[in-house]
């Protein structure tokens, strides 16, 4: 199994994990000597987690990430064993951190694919009961780390002629949603960062796309749903139902779902794609 053997903490703290598996056995990979860096790495049933997966089983060495505490290190140490990557600890609002972890990332050859997947929904619920805090750390963590953490791999894109940002967007970015005022208008600015960074560095080689997940079975929508549940006083199963009402496909998609898209955006195929926002969300999408 990947991860029996673990290297000393390297620079920046970084923790690294032999690789074993498909990559490992020779199999076909399409991003065999690539370096990504995937932020928000430590839910069980999250995004981030299967994102890294992916990309490992195409042959990308895989630093996982996630902010300190409450068990997420441990949870991001025990993924990089599991894909032979390694792991990080990484507040994205941090730029400390964030340089700190490039320079770890260097010492492999430097990131060449970068997945902004860490986000929050808090504040979530009726929009006059929002508070400026609210707005303040759904700021922080969904559009300024993004922001943060492109400044500090682009450089040395530039210099590779070469690079992929993938922005985890939302369906809340494409369109409005009720009681998801701040998570919604950040997502916006996602999708506005992501159009800004392929456009100015596009002619440097640099692709920059977002996927734009609708309601995906993870840990955080599971939470969304209990908390709106719970500010509108109606069971959990009917506040299930109604949201996936509006789904074309009449479920929740799962992580993996999102890993794909995220996979084929970062791979060869997607080599002439850049500046998008994909919608990954069931036909949701349709009634925007």
């Amino acid at each position: 199994m990947a991860g029996d053997a673990r290297e000393p903490v390297g620079p920046g703290g970084l923790a690294v994990f032999h690789r074993s598996g498909r990559a490992a056995r020779g199999a076909p990979v399409t991003l065999n000597g690539k370096v990504a860096l995937v932020t928000g790495c430590s839910a069980p049933k999250g995004i981030g987690r299967a994102c890294a997966a992916a990309l490992a089983a195409e042959g990308a060495f895989v630093i996982v990430s996630d902010r300190p505490g409450e068990g997420r290190m441990e949870a991001v140490e025990a993924l990089a064993g599991e894909i032979g990557g390694a792991a990080l600890a990484l507040d994205v609002t941090d730029a400390e951190q964030i340089a700190q972890a490039v320079a770890a990332a260097g010492a492999h050859g430097g990131v060449d694919i970068l997945v902004n997947n860490a986000g929050t929904v808090q504040g979530a619920g009726p929009f006059l009961s929002g508070t400026a805090q609210d707005w303040e750390v759904s700021f922080r963590v969904n559009l300024l780390g993004p922001m943060l953490l492109a400044q500090a791999v682009i450089p040395g894109m530039i210099e590779k002629s070469a690079g992929r940002i993938i922005n985890m967007g939302s369906i809340g970015g494409l369109g409005g949603r009720a009681s998801f005022g701040a998570y919604s208008a950040m997502k916006h600015g996602v999708t506005g960062l992501t159009k800004t960074i392929a456009a100015e560095f596009g002619p440097m080689g640099i692709r920059c796309n977002a996927v734009c997940p609708g309601y995906i079975a993870t840990d955080m929508h599971e939470a969304s749903n209990i908390r709106l549940a719970e500010a509108e006083g109606v069971p959990l199963d009917a506040m299930k139902r109604r949201r996936y009402e509006a789904v074309a496909l009449r479920a929740a998609g799962r992580p993996e779902d999102i890993a794909a898209a995220v996979l084929y955006l970062a791979g060869p195929q997607g080599d002439y794609v850049s500046g998008i926002n994909l919608p990954v969300a069931g036909g949701i999408q349709l009634g925007l």
